[in-house]
């Protein structure tokens, strides 16, 4: 606490003067640096808002993030599965193709061996008409050197 030198009517008015002055210079330096820290709380505050909105911001992409990763797997496992499924479709397609060509195959085969088999028949019908049409003819002719044979 300050000290005033006395004087006739109380104290010295210069002294208290200059004693108020100053208490009004740190009142008002003091006022000054509460509107000061203030306005860094009010500052600190919209910081601090836009970090809770920036930090819910964040964790909505990671939140989108984490979707489209799943997604991702999903179309991964999709085409996995679509990829086996067609690998699997073309080993059954291949399976068919092969036993529908031995079956074409054994079908020829079999229709050869029938008309080969019927060639033979044909040819053996027709030795067989050749000798026993030669063998009429032979027969017509003896009948004919039969009749110049006989006299009239």
């Amino acid at each position: 606490m300050e000290k005033f030198n006395r004087t006739l009517r109380g104290y010295d008015p210069e002294e208290v003067n200059a004693f108020v002055d100053q208490v009004i210079g740190q009142v008002e330096k003091m006022v000054s640096e509460g509107k000061l820290k203030d306005a860094k709380i009010k500052e600190l505050k919209s910081l601090e808002v836009e970090n809770v909105r920036l930090k819910e911001k964040i964790a909505q992409y990671e939140r989108m993030e984490g979707t489209l990763n799943k997604a991702i797997l999903m179309a991964q496992k999709t085409s996995d599965q679509i990829k086996t499924n067609a690998h699997r479709e073309s080993e059954i397609i291949l399976e068919d193709a092969k036993r529908n060509a031995s079956r074409i195959v054994n079908e020829a085969l079999l229709r050869a061996e029938k008309t080969e088999m019927e060639a033979n028949m044909l040819k053996r019908n027709i030795n067989i008409f050749k000798r026993r049409l030669r063998s009429i003819i032979e027969q017509q002719l003896e009948m004919v050197n039969d009749i110049e044979k006989v006299d009239f």
